[in-house]
Order: C-alpha cells, then sequence, then structure tokens
C-alpha cells in the first residue's frame, strides 16, 4: 500500500541521513529542497530491506556505488556481481573491519572482479550507502547483513533524487581518495 507522508517528514528523514554520511575533520552541510520525491521506506526485522536492495540493484544501467561498515549479507553481495557482469560500473568501499571479519562479503566481490576499497583512514567507515545511476541513493541504519534483515531493529530509505544523489557522489568519491585497494584473502 503506497502511503503519503507530509513533506517536513520526508525532509526531516533526508536531513537525518546527510548527517550520518558527513564523516570529515570540518564541518561540512549540503541543503537539498526536496518535493515531491519519491521515497521508499522499509524497517527491519523481516521488513523486506534485503529484497528491496535487490530489486533496485537490478535496475542498475550505468554505475552503483557501495559503502558499508559490515557486509554479509549474500543475496545483496550477488546482486552486486550480477550487475557488475551486465557491465554496471560497480565499486565498493567497506569498513576496515571487513578485513578481518571471517564472514564478510569482501572476500567475495574482490576476486569476481569488483574494485572494492577498504576505508583505513576513519575509526569506522560507518556509513551503509548504495547510489546507484548517480539518481537512486539508498541509506538508513540498515547494514548490509542477515542479522539487520532478520534480528535487528533497522531502517532503510530508498530515494529517488538526482540533487539528492549528487553530494552522495562526491562523499563517495572523498572516501575512495584515502581508501587502500583490497585484493581479497
Amino acid at each position: 500500500m503506497k502511503k503519503t507522508f507530509p513533506m517536513l517528514a520526508v525532509v526531516i528523514i533526508i536531513a537525518l541521513s546527510f548527517f550520518s554520511f558527513c564523516g570529515c575533520s570540518h564541518p561540512q552541510s549540503d541543503e537539498v529542497i526536496v518535493d515531491k520525491v519519491p521515497v521508499k521506506i522499509y524497517f527491519s526485522p523481516n521488513g523486506g530491506c534485503t529484497e528491496a536492495i535487490v530489486s533496485e540493484l537490478n535496475k542498475a544501467k550505468g554505475e552503483v556505488l557501495v559503502q558499508a561498515y559490515s557486509f554479509t549479507s549474500m543475496p545483496i553481495a550477488k546482486a552486486l556481481v550480477e550487475v557488475h557482469n551486465r557491465g554496471v560500473h560497480t565499486e565498493i568501499i567497506l569498513d576496515k573491519s571487513q578485513r578481518r571479519e571471517k564472514y564478510s562479503a569482501a572476500d567475495f566481490t574482490a576476486h569476481l572482479g569488483i574494485p572494492t576499497y577498504i576505508d583505513t583512514v576513519h575509526a569506522i567507515a560507518h556509513n551503509k550507502v548504495i547510489i546507484i545511476d548517480k539518481e537512486t541513493v539508498i541509506t538508513g541504519s540498515f547494514n548490509f547483513t542477515r542479522a539487520a534483515e532478520e534480528k535487528n531493529a533497522e531502517n532503510l530509505l530508498i530515494i529517488k533524487s538526482n540533487d539528492l544523489a549528487n553530494p552522495y557522489v562526491v562523499n563517495w568519491e572523498n572516501h575512495k581518495r584515502h581508501s587502500e585497494k583490497y585484493e581479497g584473502r
């Protein structure tokens, strides 16, 4: 069922998302005026977040940029590999903890040819963002893990907006510049 949310609520949700992505050593703010922007909202546990992400990835035509703190979800990893194999430019930046995790998808994606990087600069690279074709932003507290889908109380936003995607792409590129290429174990 499609729900309509007051525009102020959507603006607040997007503004809160901006606060979580900065990770910069100096204050940074981006302002986006939102009007009639489609936003899909999901909650877990068992709210279909993983399925929604996979569905959006399957629509990718030109580019997928990922930033993830914890990334162990095989459905999401497999969808990224399928997108990459279709010729869609795909790159991933992960938190440094993913080098040590027993079940990280970092090895899977790196060994299958997706450029995978480790953000070693920040204490925790806590972003959970996927940017698709510079027009769709997937973000929220949802980690790309099975536990996030099945056990944790998480939220996920899928926002269709070129204006919103632009600062996320810039932020992703800034983090890539200081990240190290991950070749896998």
